[in-house]
Formats: C-alpha cells, sequence, structure tokens
C-alpha cells in the first residue's frame, strides 16, 4: 500500500517517462520512424560530436469534440503541458483548429521538451447535414481516456500531484489514448462517405481514440535529414516547411517522410477478410531558431508574401530578413536571453553593458508552430485533392471553451523570458560591482 505521505512525482518528470513511452510505442507501431530517428541521431552526432539522441520534441494528434479536447487537456496538465498558441488551418482547407500543449518555463522545457499540437474538429464544416449528423453520433458514442485513467487525472487535480505507483499507472493508461489498433468503429460504407468528406474527418472519426499521428525528434540540420532521406529512399516531402536555411536559424522548420497506408478492419467485417486501409501517419524531423518578435513575425510574412511571387526563390524573398542574430536583436526582430559574462565595469544600463561585452544577448528558442507550417505538413500527409479553402471564421474562443481555460500567447512567454533574464542579468552584473568596490 502506497503512504498517504508518498511524495509526487514531478509533471515534468511524468512528461519525460511519457514521451520515452509513447516514442517506444510508435517505433513498434511505424517502423519506418525507427529509421528516421537513426538517421536524426547519425546526423546529430556528425555535427556535435558526441551521441545525440533523437529526442522526440512534439507529437500530433486529433480530437473530434469539445468533450475530448477538455479530458485531453486535463490529461496533459498533469504532465505540466499547458495550451499556447491558436491555430487556425481552415483557411488553406484543413476543418481544424490547434492549440499547443507544451512546457511554459525554461527549467521545466530543459527538463523535457515534449509537447502534443492538438486539433478539434470543427464538425460544422462536415457539408452533407446527413453526414455531419452521424459523426455528431458516431463521436458521442466513444470515450477516449479510460475511467480509471479520468480517475488518476481526478486525483491528481484534489492532492496537487501523484505519487510513484499512481504516475506509473497514469502513464501506462494514458499511452493506451494514443495507441493505433487496427480496427475501425464505423462500417466500410461509412469509412467511405466520411473519406469522401474529408481524409481527416475520416481519421478523426472513423477509430477508437486520437492514436499518434506523428511523432517529430529535433536536429541540427534538418537540409541533411532531408538528404539522407532520399538517399536511403525513404518517401518524403518534396521540400522543407517554413523558412529557408539561413546561418542564423529562426522559428521552425520541418520535413516528414510520407504517411503510411495502414491496414484496419471496419466495425462488423469479417477479420479474415482483406483489410482496408488508413492513411494518416508519418514520421516527422523539425530544426529550431530564433523566437521572433510580433515585429519579426511582420517582416516574416511579409517574406511569405513575397516567396508566393511569380518567379521569386525563398534567397530572394527572405532578402530583407536580417541573417545574424545582432542585427535581429538591434532591430527588434528577436527576443533576447541576456548573460552577464560575470565582467564588472559599472555599466549604468543594459545598452551599455551590451556595448562594454558585460552582457551579451543569445536567442530565445523557438518552442511554437507556424499556421503555415503545420498546414503544410498536415496537407502533404493527406490527399491532393481533399483541399479547398473555408470561409469559416477563426474562433480562439470556441477553442478556449472546449479546453476550459484560456490559451497562452507565445509572444507574451517569451517576454517574460527575455524580461527575467534582463532583470537577473543586470543584478549580477551590479552585485559583481558591489563586490569589486568593497
Amino acid at each position: 500500500m502506497v503512504r498517504p505521505d508518498a511524495p509526487f512525482v514531478s509533471p515534468d518528470v511524468i512528461r519525460q517517462r511519457f514521451a520515452a513511452a509513447m516514442s517506444a510505442m510508435y517505433r513498434d507501431e511505424v517502423p519506418l520512424y525507427t529509421t528516421l530517428r537513426d538517421i536524426v541521431a547519425e546526423v546529430n552526432e556528425e555535427i556535435t560530436g558526441e551521441p545525440d539522441p533523437a529526442v522526440e520534441r512534439h507529437g500530433a494528434i486529433r480530437v473530434g469534440t469539445p468533450a475530448e479536447m477538455r479530458a485531453i487537456a486535463r490529461l496533459f496538465a498533469v504532465m505540466g503541458m499547458h495550451p499556447v498558441g491558436y491555430y487556425d488551418l481552415t483557411p488553406v482547407g484543413v476543418p481544424v483548429h490547434s492549440t499547443a500543449f507544451r512546457p511554459l518555463t525554461t527549467d521545466a522545457l530543459a527538463i523535457n521538451p515534449f509537447r502534443v499540437f492538438t486539433s478539434l474538429l470543427r464538425l460544422e464544416l462536415i457539408e452533407d447535414a446527413a453526414l455531419r449528423a452521424a459523426a455528431e453520433t458516431i463521436l458521442a458514442g466513444r470515450t477516449i481516456v479510460s475511467a480509471e485513467t479520468l480517475a488518476l487525472v481526478d486525483r491528481a487535480e484534489a492532492k496537487g500531484g501523484l505519487d510513484e505507483a499512481e504516475a506509473e499507472a497514469f502513464v501506462a493508461g494514458a499511452l493506451e489514448v494514443f495507441r493505433w489498433h487496427g480496427t475501425a468503429r464505423v462500417d466500410g460504407e461509412t469509412y467511405a462517405r466520411l473519406l469522401g468528406s474529408h481524409r481527416l474527418v475520416a481519421d478523426v472519426v472513423a477509430f477508437g481514440g486520437p492514436h499518434i499521428n506523428h511523432l517529430t525528434p529535433h536536429t541540427h540540420d534538418i537540409d541533411r535529414i532531408q538528404a539522407e532521406m532520399a538517399a536511403r529512399g525513404l518517401p518524403h516531402k518534396a521540400s522543407i516547411e517554413g523558412p529557408p536555411r539561413r546561418r542564423t536559424p529562426i522559428l521552425l522548420r520541418q520535413t516528414s517522410f510520407s504517411a503510411l497506408a495502414e491496414p484496419f478492419v471496419p466495425a462488423g467485417a469479417d477479420p479474415a477478410s482483406e483489410p482496408l486501409r488508413h492513411t494518416a501517419r508519418f514520421g516527422e524531423v523539425e530544426q529550431r531558431g530564433a523566437a521572433l518578435t510580433p515585429r519579426g513575425r511582420a517582416l516574416y510574412d511579409q517574406c511569405l508574401a513575397t516567396l508566393r511571387g511569380e518567379g521569386t526563390t525563398p534567397d530572394e524573398a527572405f532578402a530583407a530578413f536580417p541573417d545574424d542574430f545582432a542585427t535581429l536583436h538591434r532591430q527588434g526582430l528577436a527576443y533576447a536571453r541576456y548573460v552577464a559574462i560575470g565582467a564588472s565595469g559599472g555599466a549604468t544600463d543594459l545598452e551599455e553593458a551590451l556595448d562594454r561585452g558585460l552582457i551579451v544577448a543569445e536567442p530565445i528558442l523557438y518552442e511554437d508552430f507556424l499556421p503555415v507550417s503545420a498546414a503544410g505538413i498536415f496537407r502533404s500527409n493527406l490527399a491532393d485533392d481533399d483541399y479547398s479553402a473555408s470561409t469559416q471564421a477563426s474562433s480562439q474562443a470556441e477553442l478556449e471553451a472546449a479546453i476550459g481555460r484560456a490559451i497562452l500567447s507565445p509572444f507574451a512567454l517569451y517576454q517574460a523570458i527575455e524580461d527575467a533574464s534582463r532583470e537577473a542579468a543586470l543584478a549580477h552584473l551590479h552585485g559583481s560591482v558591489a563586490l569589486h568596490e568593497t
């Protein structure tokens, strides 16, 4: 029996264990993902000169109803993961809006950076009224988180955490939410109708839960990964999503191998009969750079608009975007973490300390997602003919109501990190000066 005073396991440790378990499960379910992780680990080690494992930084899932989103949000909260950023993918024909559940603090990210890009299906975008009603009925009849796992969530919320035995049971139960089962909750005809509406609708509605859609390790050189995938015969995206290759990386770049056609058995079908195949799950790689300020994001969006012009190359389109961090920082385009290097010298303010080299400015790593990049990854791993632009209005308030709490602003989080580092660096500098004078 567990003692009533048993210590709680840190949410960061629970997240770390969950991410490791999820990685092992996905490698077993999607063997090609093991090959991708091996490529990432090899390239990372070549760059760093030491073993550099392919640690997953994010995954993605899709849920069908506000109730499912609420349950998932509670599940992630036990692991120290909170909703950051609102992403509306409907303008590019993907009928979802999304947020990323992730750690918030520098310390928590350092322990384990895993986050999950989580999308909620917008059923109102299913044009066929009868099919929309059928989808609502199908989704209303399923439970994606078991009663036992929800009871552990209840305990964590009531007590403020989970002890060792509870944490172990929680990770095992949470893992089942994201497992691929190879069976559908709908018959073949209904699956075909859902598929005809949109492949993503079929992916969300036809199965027992939000099977993990993809996992994504981090690399130091995504262009090398793209070349290695091609060399080893992995079916991959034609191009890398995000900004072009730069000396000073910014924001996020992503690529992936193509989604697999996985066998499944429709409801009511003879298990011995020829299975149907569902195409949705894939393996992805990411490379992250500096987090941009609102001014920097506005310039980035202008560069993207230029890139969409006829005959414009990425290098030409992004020529207006500075490619060294000192300029990015000086022009207010990127957030900075300020670090005092230990020297004293009596600088009276931050600018003087920076000019004299008493404090250095370093990039803050971007921890979030790009709407265009996210949509590109979604679209490239579904069918090309599934898309038509939607005029449906964005509704962050609607998604927040489903989650049960406000979605945090990524800009505010980066600004808080910058502000805290400024105060700490100046305090360290002034303390060093005072000690020197004493």
